[in-house]
């Protein structure tokens, strides 16, 4: 702690004692500082401290205190400072946040501190812009970028500085034209933009995709030598990733003498998100072994990467790293382990994390609601989404496609319309073609076909061949071609290529026995082209991923899995087991149906996962594509032959078998 001076110091010791103490992370005791030199000297010796001062506001988000000291600023006559006008500007562009912050700050801090920092005892006046002090509300963002710009248009004199905080703001705000105006007007006075300048604009290009504006922006940053600053070195990478360029992003990264975390955290980020997530992991893997500490953000950017293969065990090492490195309290990092956990099957230990934040965000609740409409317990989503209601979390649009999709995984008709209707009414948001899919699937999976063509034919806007694709699977379920037929070419009229649903309604034409139609469209579709995705299932046994292609005779324990297949087989039909060669989509005979079902690749993995495993031990399969009706039956009977739980995850859902019961309920 910096030292308080002698009763009656020189009025020149303040100033040095204010920056050091600012300069050392110490706000508080700086605006303490201040207080009591303002009660034993006169105005003329603050002038040199009120940008340490400033600085200190911004970092303690204190909206009322900074707004009077720039009334104090005014009042003196200082406001031609330089310094002391960037600082004012950086206080107003850090205190956008609502002043409930500012208010909650002032009133955790000791009571001598309180009285020292009121207003009245600084003999500070008020607010040079509004009668009140307060930012308040929804407006606080527009107001304190209007509150930067008018010092800016005040100030005689500008540098580099001032007009990369303004231009920050702006592109913070989403202002990104003005942004992009000022960076020009700068050039134009004569000033050269700085590494700040570069690594402000850089992200607007990466919110618009423009990679040759972005581009454009490298290429200034080389030519000035930029380009090996840490900061425009991580948001070029960033930029680069979000236009989808990560061979891009990777030549930056390589290029940079000394990356450092932000630099390490974009270009995991970036791989991950462009689905390279065993590069993403292997980044990371690097980046321990080169000492360098991960951020908070670096777990929220490395877990979907576990969640995306479905690696439990490769999720639980990172829980344990997180736990050791104490980042688990971070919300983002626990909002992340929470849709990891659910993404990888374990929804009761999402469901602990969850309950253990302290403050769940929307990330967070939306995050939980959807695990358990993947999962299966739909009454569990609705209970948590109305509490989040009930805390007063305001649901957001992510927050309703979560909800929908529970209602639509169970069931839930008339609960789909109150959430769908509430959306609209009472919360104000537009639906997005995600809502209009969930509640087309919906009315679909109940069965109510012509009313969901309809709700589709009545969108706002286009419906995208994705929204149409929700009808179509809910067309072959219920077995109505005709409706098929017409849904399909609304959906190659959009997308001719759409392999999916080229497949679909050849599986559809196959089902109702006509394979003339089914073998034209299959002819149509090598004429484009178009090649089908082989299905294949995946299991993790002891932390290595094994892969079956149905009927794959590649794997080494494959004659052990036929025969581990043909032990259950006889238990299963001596417990009642019929199979249903329904979805064996081919003119071929009965029996060689039976054996085409026993060689699907979902049986494989579960057969292998048996024999690999100890008894009791949970398996957990992943599927490319949706479950046949016969393999959900199996499954439900090997998971009560073996008593084991066996969690399946197919393209649309997780399903949970256990003692012969599957958390789906047969709907899915």
């Amino acid at each position: 702690m910096v030292e308080a001076p002698s009763p009656s110091p020189s009025p020149l010791s303040w100033a040095p004692l204010i920056r050091a103490s600012a300069s050392r992370g110490l706000f508080l005791h700086a605006l303490s500082l201040f207080a009591r030199m303002r009660a034993v000297s006169g105005a003329s010796a603050a002038r040199a401290a009120l940008p340490s001062v400033l600085k200190s506001c911004a970092a303690l988000r204190l909206a009322k205190l900074g707004e009077s000291l720039h009334g104090f600023v005014l009042r003196s006559g200082w406001a031609s400072d330089l310094y002391t006008a960037n600082a004012l500007m950086n206080m107003y562009a850090k205190v956008q946040i609502s002043n409930v912050y500012g208010e909650k700050s002032i009133a955790q801090m000791p009571k001598s501190s309180f009285f020292y920092l009121g207003t009245r005892k600084l003999g500070l006046c008020e607010s040079p812009f509004e009668s009140s002090c307060e930012l308040s509300g929804d407006s606080s963002i527009s107001t304190s970028l209007r509150s930067v710009r008018k010092v800016f248009d005040e100030m005689p004199e500008r540098d580099v500085v001032s007009w990369n905080t303004l231009i920050a703001g702006c592109a913070e705000n989403g202002m990104y034209g003005e942004a992009l105006d000022m960076m020009r007007d700068m050039g134009e006075i004569g000033l050269k933009p700085d590494s700040f300048t570069l690594s402000s604009v850089l992200p607007i290009f990466a919110e618009f995709v423009d990679v040759s504006k972005g581009a454009e922006i490298h290429g200034f940053a080389v030519r000035q030598a930029f380009d090996s600053d840490v900061f425009v070195g991580s948001s070029l990478i960033d930029m680069y990733a979000k236009c989808t360029r990560i061979e891009y992003s990777r030549r930056v990264f390589d290029l940079l003498p000394d990356p450092d975390p932000i630099s390490w955290n974009s270009i995991i980020a970036g791989s991950v998100q462009n689905g390279m997530v065993d590069e993403g992991l292997r980044l990371f893997r690097r980046m321990l072994t080169l000492d360098i500490k991960p951020m908070p953000v670096t777990f929220s950017s490395v877990t979907p990467a576990c969640a995306y293969l479905t690696t439990l065990h490769l999720g639980k090492q990172l829980h344990g790293f997180i736990i050791r490195g104490d980042f688990d309290s971070n919300v983002f990092v626990a909002s992340s382990l929470v849709d990891m956990y659910a993404k990888c099957g374990s929804i009761s230990i999402a469901r602990c994390i969850f309950d253990r934040m302290h403050s769940p965000d929307m990330v967070s609740w939306t995050a939980m609601i959807m695990g358990y409409a993947l999962h299966g317990p739909a009454e569990e989503a609705l209970a948590l989404f109305q509490m989040m209601e009930t805390e007063n979390e305001r649901p957001n649009c992510v927050a309703f496609v979560a909800v929908l999709t529970a209602c639509s995984h169970a069931g839930l008709v008339d609960e789909a319309r109150k959430y769908f209707n509430s959306m609209c009414n009472d919360y104000g948001i537009a639906p997005r073609l995600e809502h209009y899919a969930a509640v087309a699937d919906v009315l679909g999976r109940a069965g109510k076909l012509d009313e969901a063509y309809e709700f589709i034919s009545d969108i706002h806007v286009s419906p995208t061949a994705s929204v149409w694709s929700t009808l179509l699977r809910a067309c072959r379920v219920h077995k109505n071609i005709a409706l098929a037929e017409k849904v399909a070419k609304q959906i190659f009229e959009i997308e001719p290529k759409d392999m999916g649903s080229h497949v679909l309604m050849s599986n559809i034409y196959s089902a109702a026995g006509r394979w003339n139609e089914a073998a034209n469209l299959r002819t149509a579709m090598k004429s484009k082209g178009m090649k089908k995705q082989p299905a294949c299932s995946w299991i993790e046994v002891k932390n290595k991923v094994h892969a079956f292609v149905a009927h794959d005779k590649s794997h080494p324990w494959y004659n052990k899995i036929i025969e581990a297949l043909g032990v259950l087989l006889e238990q299963m039909e001596r417990e009642g087991y019929v199979p249903d060669t329904g979805d064996v989509l081919q003119d071929i005979e009965e029996e060689q149906k039976r054996y085409v079902l026993c060689g699907h690749s979902e049986r494989l993995a579960i057969a292998f996962g048996i024999i690999s495993t100890p008894p009791g031990t949970a398996i957990r399969v992943t599927k490319n594509l949706r479950v046949c009706v016969d393999c959900h039956t199996v499954t439900k009977f090997i998971s009560k032959i073996v008593a084991r739980e066996i969690v399946v995850r197919d393209v649309s859902r997780f399903h949970h078998f256990k003692d012969g019961i599957c958390s789906c309920g047969d709907y899915w």
